[in-house]
């Protein structure tokens, strides 16, 4: 569904990122606010939670 509209997919990748940046902070008022954003936006917040798709090497060599 979310792949059919570009404007639904930009919705869900913006949550998702500030949904990490909330859970790297530890700031779960954020990530409250941020389950509701999405229920408002009729997107179901177990979305937010799903793995991130690797941006790039996580770690390089050791």
């Amino acid at each position: 569904m979310a792949s059919d509209d570009p404007r639904r997919s930009a919705l869900i990748a913006s949550l998702q990122l500030r949904y990490a940046a909330a859970q790297a902070e530890g700031n779960a008022a954020a990530k409250q606010a941020l389950f509701k954003e999405a229920v408002y936006l009729n997107i179901p917040p177990d979305l937010l939670i799903q793995p991130q798709s690797p941006a790039g090497p996580a770690a390089g060599p050791t």
